[in-house]
């Protein structure tokens, strides 16, 4: 059974995959690596525009490894999960450092590299080199989960141990590449989380959480407490010229390295912060709209609380501040609820 999975999505893809995305135009391992970190946890459609920024500031290993952080975080502003970011810088100048500029050809090596695991290991390598290679993301445990009906949360070791041998036989010994891409298509356009295309897919005639009408349990679920809510204020301290006080967040925790408004637990830790280490500032006695940003496990609520500053006021004994102005912006990681709050007052 498991040879016909690639025999079937071989000509599927043939007529119905993905061919002319960014990366498959040129698809040299540097750049199928970058796609495959930004595709993590992310849609095609979304990654596109920013590959394509990367790739012309980033054409190469070498000048990645060599750009300022803030160059890095800019282009990925937008994207989420900034550390992806960090780690494709970090596993650059590691690869310049130790594999002279060329990404190792050895899986095992090659998922020692910051933010490149197992699978992502064995993307790269089939992708770009046509290795025979496994790859086990979300989009293909999904695919095998149903197929086979697999019964457990993928989380877990043991389901995870059998949806690994089950990638293993299903990948064939010729097309690697091809059969790669056509499992993430196919598990990316048809057998999706949530009413998959069932009529339309491949597979289905011997699909058995088809023929079971198990496709919206398979895969199991695994349990999920509610997402607790955590509220902060943000100090948005603006000067007479415009520009916007920020803090580069330290390298851990959320939104490593990227500049931010300044954080507080309470209105009366922002007030204090502005009337105490703002040269000439003026608060506002009401906060303004709450600002909402959900991450995996919690969703953030802002409060914004505004502080004009007379002319080009400074900021006393702080960590690293810039003061930046929207009208002509600095090359830096933004967040995008911080974006968000910094157009809001340009529309004042």
């Amino acid at each position: 059974m498991s040879g016909l999975i690639a025999e079937r999505l071989l000509v599927w893809h043939a007529k119905h995959g993905r061919h002319d995305l960014p990366w498959q135009r040129d698809p040299t391992p540097y750049r199928v690596w970058v796609s495959e970190v930004m595709l993590q946890q992310t849609q095609v459609a979304t990654v596109i525009p920013y590959f394509e920024r990367f790739m012309l500031r980033f054409p190469e290993v070498q000048s990645l490894a060599a750009a300022p952080a803030d160059d890095v975080l800019h282009l990925w502003s937008g994207l989420g999960y900034y550390s992806r970011a960090r780690n494709l810088q970090r596993a650059a100048q590691r690869v310049v450092a130790e594999f002279n500029g060329e990404l190792p050809d050895d899986a095992a090596t090659l998922a020692t590299l910051p933010g490149i695991g197992r699978s992502t290991a064995a993307a790269i390598l089939a992708l770009s080199r046509n290795q025979k290679q496994t790859i086990l993301d979300g989009n293909v445990r999904r695919v095998l989960a149903r197929y086979f009906a697999v019964e457990g949360p993928p989380s877990q070791r043991a389901v995870e141990q059998r949806l690994w041998q089950l990638a293993e036989n299903a990948t064939p010994d010729r097309d690697v590449g091809i059969y790669t891409q056509a499992i993430m298509d196919l598990g990316a356009t048809l057998c999706v989380r949530s009413r998959p295309l069932c009529n339309a897919c491949p597979l289905h005639e011997d699909c058995r959480a088809r023929r079971q009408g198990r496709q919206s349990q398979l895969p199991t679920p695994r349990p999920r407490a509610a997402k607790r809510v955590r509220g902060v204020v943000m100090l948005v301290a603006q000067r007479g010229d415009g520009s916007i006080l920020l803090e580069r967040r330290p390298e851990r925790g959320i939104w490593g390295g990227l500049w931010c408004l300044p954080e507080f637990h309470s209105l009366d830790g922002a007030r204090e912060f502005g009337a105490t280490r703002l040269a000439h500032a003026d608060i506002e006695a009401d906060t303004r709209a709450l600002v909402r940003h959900a991450f995996t496990h919690f969703e953030l609520e802002i409060r914004p609380l505004l502080a004009r500053c007379e002319g080009l006021a400074g900021v006393m004994e702080s960590p690293p501040t810039l003061w930046y102005n929207a009208g002509a912006p600095e090359r830096i990681g933004l967040p995008a609820p911080i974006s968000q709050i910094i157009r809001s007052l340009q529309a004042i």
